[in-house]
């Protein structure tokens, strides 16, 4: 039960970035009766995204390698 949890959570929380980051859109149109909801994807900017993320997490292991090895070399002093 827990582990059915944990995935709608998981699953409500992608689907909630990808509505604010703009990865998917929604749209209604109603013609007589019948109600017709689209729902698109954006595989550019999730493309982009994706790139800024590697990006951003590769600065970060530069800099953490960086302060390792500076402290490595205090330590040697």
């Amino acid at each position: 039960m827990k582990i059915v949890l944990i995935l709608v959570l998981i699953v409500a929380g992608i689907i909630g970035m990808g509505l604010y980051r703009g990865w998917f859109t929604v749209s209604s149109d109603s013609q007589g009766n019948t109600p017709n909801i689209t729902v698109s994807v954006d595989k550019e900017k999730i493309r982009q995204d994706k790139a800024k993320a590697v990006e951003k997490v590769q600065d970060l292991e530069q800099r953490a390698k960086a302060k390792v090895a500076a402290t490595t070399q205090k330590a040697q002093d």
